[in-house]
């Protein structure tokens, strides 16, 4: 029998304009390429892919919410400049005490000295950061590891 497991990939602000802004930081693959590619990467791996990118922190908190009534397994969320600021999305993340990996396609470390605090880091599963899109594959390898081992 094979186990369908469910995940949820958040994206957060901005990053419905990834392929058109700082291609040098982000590249040129728009987020919908990008969704369509760890979709079928996805299928491979038994996993449901679902998808969900928000401008709106109180949009992004609801979705959380919502996780847990879908039955979702685990979260892959980018929460963009969320990552510095919002205390309301990491309690939301706590509140469903869902699994997730945090994932930054740019180096926050590297960056101006502010990007470098992360209020998910120390919450999260794991954080991959600076490898440009390669982080949500990496994510979602990670993912499917663990879940295959839970449902052994």
């Amino acid at each position: 029998m094979n186990i369908k497991f469910n995940v949820l990939l958040i994206n957060g602000p901005n990053l419905n304009l990834l392929g058109n802004r700082e291609i040098n930081i982000y590249g040129n693959i728009s987020l919908t390429e990008l969704i369509k590619k760890l979709k079928k990467k996805s299928k491979q791996n038994n996993i449901n892919l679902f998808d969900f990118q928000s401008n709106s922190e109180s949009k992004l908190i609801n979705k959380i919410h919502e996780s847990k009534n879908i039955k979702i397994d685990y979260i892959i969320i980018n929460p963009a400049a969320f990552t510095h600021t919002s205390i309301a999305l990491r309690d939301a993340l706590l509140a469903v005490n869902i699994p997730f990996i945090e994932v930054h396609i740019s180096n926050i470390y590297s960056r101006e000295t502010f990007r470098s605090n992360s209020w998910f880091s120390d919450i999260s599963q794991g954080t991959i950061t600076g490898l440009g899109i390669d982080c949500y594959f990496w994510a979602l390898k990670t993912i499917s590891n663990r879940l295959k081992n839970i449902s052994k």
